[in-house]
């Protein structure tokens, strides 16, 4: 018990909501911008666009088929070979962009699958553009379908985000290595620390996507 108390000194768990922050951070960032890219790359997909849907799908399944973990250390030790030198965080941003769009991608194009065609056929027929009609009447749709999945896919790229630490990511489990680091005595404490932290962070998606979904139309 007396390791716990040590353990959760106030100095140790302001370092470790420190690195919690980096976290959100980075989650936010790399939400956001995955949802945007893998929106379009999944229209683009559905949509069938003459070689170019093709070349989209191959590099989203080549994509999907790398281990994250792969991705970051290409982007961070790779990427200076050809001129390019991001900082730790920015680099951290780019990898999970880049392997989470590739994964909401499948859901937006399963999703937009997933809406009949004659929800397409009926705004057509009203004078919609095909554009008009799937950005105004089967995107709203989809999205809901699609809204389990997407959340399901996030939460894994928060959690995700501690594989950075192979590049000294000042994130969550950085900060809490660093204090194990320390004193051995406090590895489960951390670990303990760690696991609720992430669960308050991974629950409140859950609870956003529930409240989005009881409100979506």
């Amino acid at each position: 018990m007396q390791n716990f108390i040590d353990a959760y000194s106030w100095i140790n768990i302001r370092f470790l909501l420190q690195g919690l922050g980096v976290t959100i951070e980075i989650s936010v960032a790399s939400i956001i911008c995955s949802f945007i890219i893998g929106t379009l790359l999944g229209i683009i997909r559905y949509a069938k666009i003459k070689y170019v849907s093709a070349i989209v799908g191959f590099i989203i399944d080549l994509i999907r088929n790398l281990p994250l973990l792969l991705i970051i250390f290409f982007t961070y030790f790779g990427l200076p070979n050809i001129g390019i030198k991001p900082e730790i965080i920015p680099a951290a941003i780019l990898a999970l962009t880049v392997f989470e769009s590739s994964m909401v991608a499948e859901i937006v194009r399963s999703g937009i699958n997933s809406i009949d065609y004659g929800q397409t056929e009926g705004a057509l027929a009203n004078g919609l553009t095909k554009w008009q009609a799937l950005r105004l009447i089967v995107l709203p749709q989809a999205i809901k379908n699609m809204l389990p999945a997407l959340v399901s896919q996030f939460i894994s790229l928060v959690k995700d985000t501690s594989l950075a630490t192979i590049i000294v990511l000042p994130e969550l489990m950085y900060h809490a290595q660093i204090i194990y680091g320390q004193n051995t005595n406090y590895i489960i404490p951390m670990f303990v620390a760690l696991a609720v932290l992430y669960f308050i962070v991974c629950y409140s998606l859950s609870l956003l996507a529930r409240y989005l979904d009881k409100h979506l139309v």
